[in-house]
């Protein structure tokens, strides 16, 4: 299970599909699988929080670039 939240982890670290994102194994005997969990979780809510953030600023771009042609 361990294996797997790294791998989940891993995931939500890349900023593009090529990127290789490499973590120390070790981390596998230092966290528990609660802690990994965690910081899974807040990994997938920061992510999400900035699509959210990420869109409003675009949409507030693409209104005032309407505002100019106007």
């Amino acid at each position: 299970m361990k294996k797997t939240l790294i791998e989940d982890i891993k995931e939500l670290i890349k900023t593009n599909k090529e990127d290789v994102i490499e973590i120390n194994p070790k981390f596998l005997d230092y966290f528990t699988q609660e802690e990994l969990e965690s910081i899974r979780d807040d990994l997938v809510i920061k992510k999400l929080t900035q699509k959210d953030n990420n869109s409003l600023f675009l949409d507030e771009i693409y209104e005032k670039t309407k505002k100019d042609k106007i």
